[in-house]
């Protein structure tokens, strides 16, 4: 029987708009087909031993929560959660997880925060917030589809020549509300701004956070599927409703993506 071993980083630091509800879909959905899922909490000081986890979690945090968690990023427990990556496991970062995870994050007060370089992105603090419903085109192979959530952020992210955006924004600001692209992806790993929690209303970007982990220790092509009428109805009640919003004035234009390399 397939056991998901899921590290949750930073739970008390890292968790505004219903982060932890991430880790809660994950554990039901391994739950709902008859399997086990382990979750183990890991925050400042606990090593990461990147043989232990298959399936990794950090959520978002205000910034004096993320300048603690960046200090203890640095080093050999960022080059652990690196690692463990480059070894096939999977990751879902959000928000202020996901800019502590790029190369490098300048907050709008000026702190300069070193990043983990796990995703090939920097990020600027900006003078205004971007607050909103987000909807999303996904650009991830055997996803698909749209991908619903909520941002609150100031950060403004760029991607570099690495790096490969997790969709393309349909409504809301994503990466930096300028270039159109959300999030990053990097092997299994996934930044994003989405909070909301964001797997709840998105079960295909669960299941493939899910049978990525366990293909790492498992020889699975794809996973049971599952009734999925209330959370896909739940996915069609938010894009309808971020799709009915009045865009902004002065909201930026959206520009396509390039095709993925």
């Amino acid at each position: 029987m397939p056991v998901l071993r899921i590290c949750h980083l930073y739970p008390e630091l890292m968790n505004i708009y219903g982060d932890r509800g991430n880790v809660i879909a994950l554990v039901g959905r391994c739950l709902w087909r008859g399997w086990e899922a382990r979750v183990v909490r890991l925050s400042l000081g606990d090593p990461i031993d990147p043989s232990l986890h298959d399936l990794f979690f950090i959520g978002g945090g205000q910034d004096r929560e993320q300048m603690m968690v960046c200090e203890d990023l640095a080093g050999e427990k960022g080059e652990a959660l690196r690692a463990a990556v480059e070894d096939g496991a999977a990751l879902l970062s959000i928000c202020g997880g996901y800019q502590l995870l790029g190369r490098r994050f300048l907050t709008c007060t000026g702190e300069d925060l070193p990043g983990v370089s796990l995703f090939d992105v920097e990020t600027v603090g900006g003078d205004t917030r971007f607050i909103g419903n987000v909807a999303v085109e996904c650009a991830l192979e055997g996803v698909g589809g749209t991908l619903v959530g909520f941002e609150n952020h100031s950060g403004r992210t760029r991607l570099g020549p690495a790096a490969r955006p997790l969709g393309r924004v349909l409504r809301g600001h994503g990466n930096n509300g300028e270039d159109g692209t959300e999030g990053c992806v990097h092997r299994h790993a996934i930044g994003t701004y989405l909070h909301g929690s964001l797997l709840p209303k998105n079960p295909r970007l669960a299941d493939w956070l899910i049978l990525q982990a366990l293909r790492r220790r498992h020889e699975l092509e794809e996973l049971p599927p599952l009734d999925d009428a209330l959370e896909e109805a739940a996915h069609r009640a938010a894009l309808r409703l971020v799709l009915g919003e009045r865009p902004r004035k002065g909201r930026p234009r959206l520009r396509r993506l390039r095709p993925s390399r």
